[in-house]
């Protein structure tokens, strides 16, 4: 049996480590600087640099490697090893502060936007004391800020650690209005991860799920999801094996994985973590991520984590519970038992309502992607549309805020369900929506639109920066009044009655709530090149100038980032479908078709008559919709060639959508009808049924 205590971050220099490595003078030291943001000298950085590469050894590391989060969204390393020669020949184990601090990997082939030309190629990357180092494949992986030559902002760590300053700041600034001190106020994140599992032999031999991560063809097979057995159903012994060692290599590095459990899809699967801060948990997830791709793969298996592998089933999301927490360990998102007396509470909800209104299209770029894009407002996810879900009760708080009435709280509700025999429990303040964006869940916001295959860094970005604007304002206003307590309760007011039409508790799926929405004033952002360009309106290039997160040209370079990412995303799944079809499906086709033929023939050499037989009718439907497919498939690959023409960055990102995917869309529809016709046996790769039920039967 896993001693699970003992196992947890074994592979980490946490502080129980830097307890016993470090020199008193030295951890407190590091301490200190963790909490107020300052530099660590370089003779602190030495002593550290020296304990770490001795407990690193003892580890069995043998390398170390500065790991950085460009703007790929995957992790990125450059392995050095610990040896440095000596006079006479020989080698020691070395590490220095300075090597601890600072690297330079090369910047000139990751994604920058136009920031940097490809034959700069100078790149630093900066140690990031706030989150443990730790030993992943024998090396010692130290988390980095990635940046250029001429300090141009490369990744997703630095902008992150930005926002969480500025919500730090503006945080305390509300909590001294109350009279409240703290040493640090922190955003904190559990990122529910769900993710698929198919079968290694399978997936091999299938072109789409190899180079784009989701199948472009496919019909459904007579069972999905509806019968609803999935769903927090047994988890069977295969997939419970990869479970197994995943919690334990996770646990390893220190990360909290919790929760594990069948999604709603078959062979879809869900992972969650306990809560801890923002740039941790961005961290952890990468690894999360990784982790579930390798050990995968050990258990004959392959995790997708694209957010929409199979059409016709729900897709994949990254549930992004966010909350704000003093250094204390006070949740500042805890509405109380009497949340209309707490004024502190109201001012820090109100804020983050007027956030999110705001800055809505912010949030909706945060989560902007090509893979997204198939599962927001399909009826398994939420809708592209922005809003909060508040609940029946601090709705009707609000509410009464509003018309300047008393609120009279309900008593708790007792839930009695089982006589005698089973516990009665108290209800909660609020249900839960699973079709809100942005829904508050008891004591934290969960943002459930981040697409599964994401960095967090994005979403947690914006939220942290839009927040803390919004605090700031809060906090200008009442600093200069005479009277605080009437300057508060007017702001919060004010702020429902300005900001109450992204407030909605209802079923965000309904084309009444697209209506409703509409006529709010909200947007409907339903794709990615609709949604990038919103990232340079003014408002949003000014908040994140303002707050020291991006400059005007690093924002515009983020947005050049995902615009191009966009259509290479779409011209290589157009170009693996082209590939599919005239290499697979058609003359999987053909040759059914064939056969048929022979059949045809045969029958008739008999004297048999084939006036309305089987084979007749099939070879008619076959030959018309491999026809009809070959015509389509034409259209497509003339639309990837003229898409690849097409310049700047943001016409191209739209032809593809308009015209790329749309020629896609169309061709699938006539692909899987006639994959439903074929016989398995003609078809070179594994069809629904057994991608989906083949690990789970």
């Amino acid at each position: 049996m896993v001693n699970v205590p003992k196992l947890f971050g074994e592979l980490v220099f946490n502080e129980t480590v830097m307890k016993e490595k470090l020199p008193t003078a030295t951890y407190k030291a590091y301490k200190a600087a963790i909490l107020t943001g300052k530099n660590l000298d370089l003779p602190i950085a030495n002593i550290i640099a020296n304990a770490m590469k001795d407990w690193a050894l003892e580890q069995g590391a043998t390398h170390f490697s500065h790991w950085f989060q460009p703007m790929t969204g995957i992790t990125a390393e450059k392995h050095e090893s610990f040896i440095t020669p000596t006079a006479d020949g020989r080698i020691i184990m070395d590490f220095s502060g300075k090597e601890l601090i600072q690297g330079e990997p090369d910047a000139s082939s990751f994604p920058s936007g136009g920031l940097r030309a490809t034959f700069e190629a100078r790149g630093y990357t900066a140690w990031d004391p706030t989150s443990y180092a730790f030993i992943k494949d024998n090396t010692l992986c130290i988390p980095t800020a990635f940046c250029s030559y001429t300090g141009e902002i490369l990744d997703k760590k630095t902008p992150l650690l930005r926002s969480m300053y500025e919500i730090d700041m503006a945080a305390r600034r509300i909590l001294k209005i109350f009279g409240t001190e703290t040493e640090k106020v922190v955003t904190t994140v559990g990122p529910e991860q769900e993710y698929f599992l198919i079968d290694k032999a399978m997936w091999e031999k299938r072109r789409d799920l190899v180079f784009t991560g989701r199948t472009l063809l496919g019909a459904m097979p007579p069972k999905g999801q509806e019968m609803e057995d999935h769903y927090f159903g047994i988890i069977k012994p295969r997939v419970k094996a990869f479970m197994a060692e995943l919690d334990e290599e996770l646990w390893k590095l220190g990360v909290l994985a919790k929760t594990e459990h069948n999604e709603v899809a078959p062979a879809q699967h869900e992972l969650a973590p306990i809560f801890t801060t923002t740039n941790v948990a961005t961290d952890h997830n990468q690894l999360t991520m990784e982790f579930m791709k390798r050990i995968a793969l050990r258990h004959g298996l392959v995790c997708l984590l694209h957010e929409k592998p199979f059409d016709g089933i729900n897709g994949s999301g990254k549930h992004n519970n966010w909350s704000i927490a003093t250094s204390e360990g006070e949740n500042l998102l805890d509405p109380g038992a009497e949340p209309q007396k707490d004024l502190r509470f109201l001012v820090f909800l109100t804020a983050i309502i007027k956030a999110v209104d705001v800055y809505q299209d912010m949030l909706r770029v945060s989560v902007a992607t090509p893979g997204n894009d198939h599962r927001l407002g399909a009826n398994e996810a939420p809708p592209a549309i922005i809003s909060i879900f508040l609940g029946t009760e601090l709705t009707n708080v609000l509410d009464a805020i509003e018309k300047g009435v008393d609120f009279n709280s309900t008593d708790k509700k007792i839930m009695e369900i089982g006589g005698n025999i089973i516990p009665h429990f108290v209800q909660d303040n609020t249900d839960r929506n699973r079709t809100s964006p942005f829904a508050f869940t008891g004591n934290k916001f969960e943002f459930r639109a981040v697409g599964s295959t994401q960095s967090i860094s994005g979403p947690n970005i914006v939220l942290n920066t839009a927040v803390a604007d919004i605090l700031d304002e809060f906090a200008d206003k009442i600093e200069k009044a005479s009277n605080k307590e009437a300057a508060i309760k007017k702001l919060i007011r004010e702020t429902v009655v300005a900001h109450k039409r992204i407030v909605f508790n209802g079923d965000g799926y309904t084309d009444a709530w697209v209506k409703e929405a509409k006529k709010r004033g909200l947007l409907n952002l339903k794709s990615t090149p609709e949604a990038l360009p919103y990232m340079l309106k003014k408002k949003n290039l000014d908040l994140f100038a303002k707050h020291h997160i991006f400059t005007e040209a690093e924002s515009r370079s983020r947005v050049e980032i995902l615009l191009e990412d966009y259509a290479k995303v779409i011209n290589i799944e157009a170009k693996a479908m082209i590939e599919m079809l005239t290499k697979d499906l058609l003359p999987a086709a053909s040759c059914y078709t064939g056969s048929l033929a022979n059949t045809i023939a045969s029958k008739k050499a008999a004297g048999i008559s084939t006036v309305g037989s089987f084979e007749i009718d099939m070879v008619k439907k076959l030959t018309g919709l491999t026809t009809a497919l070959y015509k389509q498939t034409e259209v497509l690959q003339k639309a990837v060639v003229d898409a690849g023409k097409v310049e700047p960055a943001e016409k191209a990102a739209n032809a593809y959508h308009d015209k790329v995917f749309t020629a896609m869309s169309d061709a699938r529809k006539i692909a899987d009808e006639l994959e439903a016709l074929v016989d398995d046996s003609f078809l070179p790769y594994p069809t629904y049924g057994s991608l989906l039920f083949g690990v789970n039967c």
